[in-house]
This record gives C-alpha cells, sequence and structure tokens, in this order.
C-alpha cells in the first residue's frame, strides 16, 4: 500500500511539472502582467488601428536662408542669465549668429545689426524672449483606448515649445513610432523630432527565458531603428544582458522599477549595469531602504488593484532612508558618478496629492477629447483612473512623498545630477503640452531656479538624448529650435501655457497674456497659436460627434461615460 501511495505521489509530482514547465513565464518575468497600463503603452497592433497617423503638414514658414530674430531677450538654456537686445541669425535649419546689438530702454544702432540677405526675412520681437525649443523625455503618443490622433497630440506639444520627445515605449507599435520619427525629420508633419524607445519584449509572444534570447532581441529591434528601449524591469541577469547590448549597440535605455520586479532589481542595479535614465521614482526608495527590504505592503495589497498600487505607491518615500543620512548621500554619490539621469515626471502624479484641483485644469474644457476625459474617469479597468475612493488620507500621504521625492531632485541636481523633463501625459487627467509646462512648475516648487527649470526643460533632456551637439541650447552651430514668447518665463512659468496666464491691467479688467507666440523647429516657424486653435477644432468636432458639449465631472447625474473606453483592453 505505501508503495501505491509513493508512486502516485510521485506520477502528481511529475504531472504538476510538466504542466507548470508547460505555462508562460509571464507572470514571473513579465514586468507588468496583463494590466491594462501596459497593454495600453505596449499594444502591438499595426499603428493605423491604435491611433490615426498625422496628416501632411499644413503650417509653418521656411526654413529661409536666412532668418534675423530681432531684438530679443535671449535665455540660451545653458543657466545663463538672460541678455538682450540680441538679434539671433539662422540660415536654413541652424543658429549662425546671436549678436548683442544695444542696451535695454535704447534703440540700437542700425549699424550693430546683422544685415539682412537677399532672399532672407527679419521679425521683430523686440520685447520678445527666446528659448531653446524643450524637450519632453517622456511623451507617450497614446493608444485607441484614449482616443488621441496623432495630430491633436503632436501639435499640443508644437504648441507648447516642445520641439523634442522621447516615446518610451512606443505603445502606438513601433513602426508608427519610426514612421512619424522620419516624417517630422524631414517636416513633412506638424510634429516635434521623435526618439522612439521600444518597450522591452514587445511584439514576442513567449517570454525571454534566457539572456541570449534578450540581446537577439535588442539586435533585431536595433536594426529596425529603434532609437532606445524601456523596461519594467526583468529576471536579472536578463535585463543585465539586454542593457549590456544596448550598450554594445550605442542605444540608450529607460526603466519604471515596476513593484512587480522592484524587490530583486532596483534603481542603483540597473545604474551599475549601465541604465540611461531612470523613469518617475520607482526603484530609488527602495535603493534607500534600511531596515527592509520589501515595501511595506498591506496583507491585503493586490497590485492588479490599481488603487492599491497608487495608494501604496504615495506611502513608500516615507519608508526610505532620510534625507543627509548616509545612505541617502551615498545613493546621491553612487549615480552621480555614474552619470545618470532621472526623469521625474512629476506632473504625472498629481492628481493623486490634489484630485479636485487637476480633474478641474481650466484646459480640459478647451483642449481635452471626450474619449480622453471618458479614460480619464475613475474605473477598474483604465490604467491611471485609480479613483476607486481616492481619501484625503491618501492626498495627505502623496504630499508627504512629494517633498522627500523633491528633496532628493534638488540634492541630486546641487551636486551636479541631471535632471530632465518629463509629462507622461495621456494618462491621470493630464493633457499633452500643458502637463508639460505644469513639470516645469513643480521643479520650480521643488526648488529648482528658473534657469535651472528651462536647462531642465531643454539641455538636460538634449544630453540625456546624446543630441546635445544639436539640440538643447541656443547657441551657434545648433539646429535653429526656438520657443518665442511675449512674457517673461521666468518671473512666471504660466505664461508658457497655451491658455497664458490672467493679469490685470490698467483698467482692472482681467485679460490673458503670454502662451508661446512661436515655435521654431529646424529654421520653420510655426504660429503657436494657431496649432492649438486647430486643436480646439479637434475636440469641438468630436464634442459635436459624441453629442457631449461639455465635459461632465464624473458621478454626476449628467455623467453618460463612453462604454467602450471602460471595456478591458
Amino acid at each position: 500500500m505505501r508503495s501505491a501511495i509513493r508512486l502516485l505521489v510521485v506520477l502528481s509530482l511529475l504531472l504538476s511539472f510538466s504542466y507548470l514547465s508547460a505555462l508562460p513565464l509571464a507572470a514571473q518575468d513579465d514586468p507588468e502582467p496583463a494590466t491594462p497600463a501596459e497593454e495600453a503603452e505596449s499594444a502591438e497592433d499595426p499603428a493605423e488601428e491604435q491611433v490615426a497617423p498625422a496628416p501632411p503638414r499644413e503650417h509653418g514658414d521656411g526654413p529661409y536662408p536666412q532668418l534675423i530674430l530681432r531684438g530679443v531677450t535671449l535665455i540660451d538654456g545653458t543657466g545663463s542669465p538672460p541678455i538682450g537686445p540680441v538679434d539671433v541669425v539662422i540660415e536654413n535649419n541652424r543658429i549662425s549668429q546671436i549678436k548683442v546689438v544695444g542696451y535695454p530702454g535704447i534703440d540700437p544702432d542700425p549699424e550693430r545689426r546683422p544685415k539682412l540677405e537677399d532672399g532672407g526675412r527679419e521679425i521683430d520681437l523686440s520685447g520678445h524672449y527666446v528659448l531653446p525649443g524643450f524637450v519632453d523625455m517622456h511623451g507617450h503618443f497614446g493608444t485607441t483606448h484614449q482616443g488621441t490622433p496623432a495630430e491633436y497630440v503632436l501639435k499640443l506639444w508644437m504648441g507648447h515649445g516642445v520641439t523634442t520627445i522621447r516615446d518610451p515605449g512606443c505603445g502606438v507599435g513601433i513602426d508608427f513610432c519610426i514612421e512619424h520619427r522620419e516624417k517630422s525629420l524631414k517636416n513633412e508633419i506638424t510634429a516635434p523630432r521623435i526618439h522612439a524607445y521600444v518597450t522591452f519584449g514587445q511584439g514576442r509572444d513567449e517570454p525571454f527565458t534566457t539572456p541570449e534570447q534578450a540581446r537577439d532581441w535588442i539586435d533585431e529591434m536595433a536594426d529596425k531603428g529603434a532609437d532606445g528601449f524601456k523596461f519594467f524591469g526583468y529576471r536579472p541577469d536578463i535585463m543585465a544582458a539586454a542593457i549590456d547590448q544596448i550598450k554594445k549597440r550605442g542605444l540608450r535605455s529607460a526603466c519604471h522599477h515596476a513593484q512587480l520586479q522592484v524587490a530583486r532589481v532596483n534603481v542603483l542595479d540597473t545604474a551599475r549595469w549601465g541604465l540611461t535614465t531612470m523613469e518617475h521614482w520607482y526603484g530609488l526608495p527602495e535603493a534607500m531602504f534600511t531596515d527592509r527590504t520589501v515595501q511595506d505592503y498591506p496583507l491585503d495589497y493586490n497590485y492588479q488593484n490599481e488603487q492599491h498600487r497608487f495608494g501604496q505607491a504615495g506611502r513608500l518615500w516615507a519608508q526610505a532612508a532620510d534625507r543627509g543620512s548616509d545612505t541617502w548621500n551615498a545613493t546621491l554619490d553612487e549615480l552621480l558618478e555614474l552619470d545618470f539621469t532621472l526623469v521625474p515626471t512629476l506632473t504625472i502624479y498629481e492628481a493623486s496629492r490634489d484630485l479636485m484641483r487637476v480633474r478641474r485644469d481650466e484646459w480640459h474644457d478647451l483642449y481635452t477629447l471626450p474619449s480622453l476625459w471618458d479614460f480619464f474617469r475613475p474605473s477598474r479597468k483604465a490604467h491611471g483612473s485609480y479613483w476607486f475612493e481616492w481619501s484625503t488620507e491618501d492626498e495627505v500621504a502623496w504630499k508627504a512623498n512629494y517633498r522627500k521625492w523633491m528633496d532628493f531632485l534638488v540634492d541630486y541636481k546641487n551636486r551636479g545630477g541631471r535632471i530632465a523633463t518629463g509629462s507622461d501625459s495621456g494618462f491621470i487627467y493630464k493633457v499633452y503640452g500643458f502637463g508639460f509646462i505644469r513639470e516645469l512648475e513643480l521643479l520650480r516648487e521643488a526648488g529648482f531656479h528658473p534657469l535651472e527649470v528651462i536647462r531642465a526643460a531643454s539641455l538636460k533632456g538634449a544630453e540625456a538624448l546624446g543630441r546635445a551637439e544639436d539640440i538643447g541650447s541656443v547657441e551657434p552651430g545648433k539646429l535653429a529650435d526656438l520657443v518665442v514668447v511675449d512674457q517673461n518665463p521666468l518671473a512666471n512659468l504660466k505664461v508658457l501655457y497655451g491658455t497664458g496666464a490672467i493679469k490685470l491691467d490698467a483698467e482692472n479688467v482681467p485679460r490673458r497674456v503670454g502662451g508661446v507666440k512661436y515655435t521654431i523647429k529646424d529654421g520653420i516657424v510655426f504660429d503657436a497659436k494657431a496649432l492649438l486653435s486647430d486643436v480646439r477644432d479637434i475636440v469641438s468636432k468630436a464634442k459635436e460627434e459624441s453629442g457631449r458639449p461639455t465635459l461632465v465631472q464624473p458621478g454626476l447625474p449628467e455623467d453618460v461615460p463612453n462604454l467602450e473606453a471602460d471595456a478591458e483592453p
């Protein structure tokens, strides 16, 4: 009898082992298994089924053999203070000369000014400010779940002075990203420069099980034209091999250190392997744990429940080492030594600390598509819509989370570390362009000087992309990617919003001032306000077609959700 029992046990174990061996390893090795978040970010449907492609460019004048911006105050993006009046001379698509032409309050001497050549154009911009084109290091195109056509997204970026974006994941499909990257390079469409980063494993039916598979896949995507790669974590030996192969190919990498993998791969691990940038802040507090090795999760925590996921994320920094401690300083020093870049995307989690304000941001009425509004509304299925029962306690925790997070950023910046700006718009009530400018305001809140904010939004992003020789600052020899605004953005970053800033005039009437006037890319002058007008028309038409002229706040009697947006992706 005992022999028979032993035989049955052995057979049972063998069958179980055989069954488990046949199962996909996604639950173990896929960084974000089966969640709407990564299905949205790494969907592999054909690009034309994801979003409507951008139409041919119908805006923008130039480039000219010579273009002179006359009499501007220059903020060059290097951290240098403003200077003006200067004339900025552009030849075709590059800056050729920057010349001081006088003193504030005195008309420039015409004899000191660069001469306009035949076929050239000059624009009198006295009283205006010129900045380098902005770099959004975390800019997703979106997917059909948001219902955002490429034209909508790209014009919102360009209308806010964003002339370069990095799409970390190419959720619209790598072919779509590369197609639009090439069209943008040729200026066939109205679009920023695009850097296409592929999500690790995108398009594979099976997970990686060996380092060799990872290396081969990196080579395949690199040959296809990927500019870099985005991770969410992975089995350490496989992820280390992938990052090593990326370095060998001369490409760059990013990682959102997701909670499902961060217990065995945190920021210090990936930075040591050669990761280029970290996204958000996940993995950084975990690298500074001193009295634990895993986050203090409640025992009923379920990562697939996004209120659990984001509610507890807002309590994570409190579990890390204190500012100024040996662990804090050692982490700063090592990341500095590794020349590591932080892309904090402070803006994308702002609703976690003040949901009502972010949900009512004034631009939603004119610039948020009904389909995007539906995607934002509370839902157990749509990523980033984790407002099941968001409480004062959650917001208080997130406010404390932000303070410590911001303290680390300031310390890193002050020691010479590179911090670049990213928005991650298209999620959590953040609209493209507007979310990017809000990131600048949040860096200012953290303690950055406005000149440091502009540098983070331009030169530091260019450095992180390996493009500082061409973009990121206003200097002779660089590409003519510029932002022109008629107000001083250092005094008030709000003047960079497409909705402008409110200012009381001499007659005691509130007026709107600012908004980017011109976005110049490759020497082509785009009327930023005309681009935003196009976006308003897109939104107005979508509202008319949907039969919903206003965006009703969720849960009110008039709230009519788009059921398709709530469907499982």
